[in-house]
């Protein structure tokens, strides 16, 4: 087609993927009408409407559908042509676009940036934290090039590598330090504080609590794992959080800390990216930098299993 550019086509997914002109604009840091006029050029190439304009969010129409199927494919094979050419180039360097999920960030990132950077001098370290679910679209529409999430992920276009182990350990009011450390049984008598719908910690320590279909009346919801704690300290219940947070989130809080008995409760910390992604080579070689540094972090252990 005469005319069509990269640049429309990223503009009309940054659309159809935020439904708003204005979230979508500043998502490609253009004003709302210069997008608005890239799109109405579009419509014209296509001689139909691609977006059903409402008052508060826009709908792709049938055509738009078919666009926006086919624009992904073609920007995801750009962006892989462009990591075609830097793995030719040697060690990584540019642009490395990284995930990770919220119940790792806070703790984790001041030193894998730190590494990387050692490492790495000539890579320009752009990070996303979102739940797992959302990093997992994002690394398959190519918006980002690896995420640091719990394993396993079990999406066969995905490649996995294990980083490190970690425990849970279990929350409460410091004038219950000295109770018996409650059986997985026990806590589901208990009012128990879990992170929100679509955390995958939060379905961890459900699993680990035995609950099956039906969840507890007394389990109360927070939005980060810091706001958890602070409700443990209020005395308002018990909560699970990872070892590698244990420092920072009490540090403030009156609560204490029990280690579960053997077998405790855990979670795998592993990098996920497209296994058609050229740089695999390099980002082998930023896992193992992850892997180190994770290893050295405050009750972390080698992984049961590596790829």
């Amino acid at each position: 087609m005469i005319g069509l550019t990269l640049k429309q086509l990223r503009y009309f997914e940054a659309l159809a993927r935020h439904q708003h002109f204005g979230r979508a604009a500043d998502a490609c840091s253009i004003s709302q009408p210069a997008l608005s006029q890239q799109i109405k050029e579009l419509e014209a190439m296509f001689g139909t409407p691609l977006v059903e304009r409402g008052r508060r969010e826009i709908r792709l129409t049938p055509i738009g559908l078919g666009l926006l199927e086919k624009a992904r494919q073609i920007l995801l094979t750009v962006e892989e042509l462009d990591d075609l050419v830097r793995a030719a180039q040697g060690p990584l360097s540019g642009r490395l676009r990284l995930g990770i999920i919220p119940t790792v960030a806070p703790y984790f990132l001041p030193t894998i940036i730190a590494d990387l950077a050692g490492r790495f001098p000539g890579v320009d370290l752009n990070l996303r934290e979102a739940v797992t679910h959302s990093l997992i679209g994002d690394l398959q529409d190519g918006r980002i090039d690896l995420a640091v999430v719990a394993l396993p992920i079990s999406e066969p276009a995905l490649t996995e590598f294990a980083l490190f182990e970690e425990d849970f350990v279990l929350v409460r009011m410091s004038q219950d330090a000295d109770k018996p450390v409650p059986s997985p049984i026990a806590l589901q008598a208990m009012r128990l504080l879990l992170l929100e719908e679509g955390h995958c910690f939060r379905d961890q320590a459900l699993s680990f609590c035995e609950f099956g279909e039906t969840r507890p009346g007394a389990l109360m919801e927070g939005s980060s794992l810091s706001t958890l704690v602070q409700m443990v300290g209020a005395g308002m219940g018990v909560t699970l959080i990872p070892e590698m947070a244990v420092d920072l989130e009490t540090r403030s809080a009156d609560v204490a800390i029990a280690r579960f008995p053997h077998p405790r409760p855990s979670r795998t910390i592993g990098m996920v990216w497209r296994k058609t992604n050229p740089l695999a080579d390099q980002l082998m070689q930023v896992g193992a930098i992850i892997r180190a540094a994770g290893m050295g972090a405050r009750g972390s252990k080698q992984p049961v299993s590596q790829e």
